[in-house]
């Protein structure tokens, strides 16, 4: 069986403030896209979980979110179904687009999936949802406002047709070191989360670029400048809105025309490639999903 797991960005997302237990109360609108990585599952006689990665910076052990993701799920079943996984990473990693998240949730429905457990989604995310509060998002998949610590799913009307240049630049940002210097007060600017709600709902792209927002670049972009010179130059090259994705560094433009999306990255391509500090990783073009994860096989 083959599963295709999808990436995610944040269309709009806010800090509400710190709850009892550590965690940050969120609101925010989550968007799947096309970016995705491929898990191959094949069942075996051994009874053991076993995983490999054509990224060699990957652990492969009990520390990745498959094999935990996996072993709960067996676990949660009782049985002692063996099965070797492998995964081919399209998704860059530590970038903000819930890559690994993602692949815990194609773990989980894959596995339920090829093994006939038949639990049903809402009891794939309630297990996801121990193991990563976006688990059950990349699970749902679409268009959703996420609440709660992200864990909270309502499903809204799908983003229009549109084309995302997403750019992975080549620093990584500590999601720690974020919410560490996250400050929250009555100063605090927030996003109209509830305004791109109803905007997405209306079919009006237009208006959902013009209302994009991260709470979280208030520490990023001060730390991280890089990331608004990313921002500035897809404005600039004709994207509707741009925004960081998560806690970054990932930044995407939104584009209504296809030509327009191509000479952007072509025009980025040129002038940050050999940028140092202010270079990138990945550039892609990719788009809107309906689905977080997608079963090729039985």
């Amino acid at each position: 069986m083959q599963i295709l797991a999808n990436a995610k960005i944040n269309l709009s997302l806010d800090v509400l403030g710190t709850l009892p237990n550590g965690y940050h109360e969120v609101s925010m609108i989550m968007q799947s896209i096309d970016l995705h990585d491929v898990l191959n599952m094949e069942k075996n006689d051994s009874g053991c979980i076993t995983l490999s990665c054509d990224k060699t910076e990957l652990p492969c052990d009990s520390s990745n979110l498959i094999i935990r993701a996996a072993s709960k799920l067996i676990e949660y079943t009782g049985s002692h179904d063996g099965v070797d996984i492998t995964l081919h990473k399209n998704i860059p990693m530590a970038a903000g687009l819930a890559g690994g998240s993602a692949d815990a949730a194609a773990a989980l429905v894959g596995i339920n999936r090829l093994f006939g457990y038949g639990l049903d989604i809402e009891e794939l995310k309630r297990l996801g949802a121990t193991l990563g509060a976006d688990i059950p998002f990349c699970i749902q998949g679409g268009t959703c406002l996420a609440e709660g610590i992200g864990e909270k799913l309502s499903a809204i009307t799908p983003l229009p047709d549109c084309h995302i240049v997403l750019i992975k630049p080549v620093f990584d940002v500590s999601t720690k070191y974020v919410y560490d210097n996250l400050i929250l007060n009555g100063d605090t600017i927030h996003p109209d989360v509830a305004g791109m709600a109803e905007l997405i709902r209306k079919g009006d792209l237009h208006g959902v670029c013009s209302l994009v927002g991260n709470i979280l670049e208030t520490v990023t972009v001060v730390g991280y400048p890089a990331i608004d010179s990313y921002k500035k130059a897809l404005i600039e090259a004709g994207a509707l809105g741009s925004l960081m994705s998560g806690s970054g560094p990932t930044v995407y433009g939104l584009f209504d025309d296809a030509s327009v999306a191509e000479n952007a990255v072509r025009a980025i391509e040129a002038g940050f490639k050999d940028a140092g500090a202010v270079g990138y990783d990945t550039i892609c073009i990719c788009h809107p999903a309906r689905e977080g994860v997608i079963v090729n096989g039985a």
